[in-house]
């Protein structure tokens, strides 16, 4: 299933990170991916999501303009690119892949129940 390669960190605001979430066999052609997180007292809340096949990605608002997802076939794993990091992207992230089939459909939301073989989360922790 699905891994969390690089480990987050402690950066400051507007620093940058960059997180990998590797997969043991080929399943991004079949299955999206997506990137969650969840700060302290709060929800599991969607980040970005890949459709390798479809193909497409999807951002929630909050990070448009500032987080790029994108894949790497060849090695079965998908990044997150984090630019611009702002105090409050504070949390524990978590990549996991979407049900079979999904990698062919845009998708339109991230709900968390709809995802599967959550990987072990990061610690990403924004701060001066």
């Amino acid at each position: 299933d699905v891994q969390l390669q690089r480990w987050g960190g402690l950066v400051w605001p507007g620093g940058s990170l960059r997180l990998s979430c590797t997969a043991s066999e080929p399943i991004f052609e079949d299955y999206a991916i997506a990137w969650f997180r969840q700060a302290p007292g709060k929800e599991r809340e969607g980040v970005a999501g890949i459709a390798v096949s479809d193909p497409s990605t999807y951002y929630e608002e909050f990070v448009k303009g500032r987080f790029t997802i994108s894949s790497d076939l060849a090695k079965n794993t998908v990044y997150l690119q984090m630019n611009n990091l702002k105090p409050e992207d504070t949390a524990i992230y978590y990549c996991a892949k979407g049900p079979h089939g999904s990698s062919w459909y845009r998708m339109t939301y991230l709900p968390p129940a709809q995802f599967t073989s959550w990987g072990r989360g990061t610690q990403v922790t924004v701060s001066s």
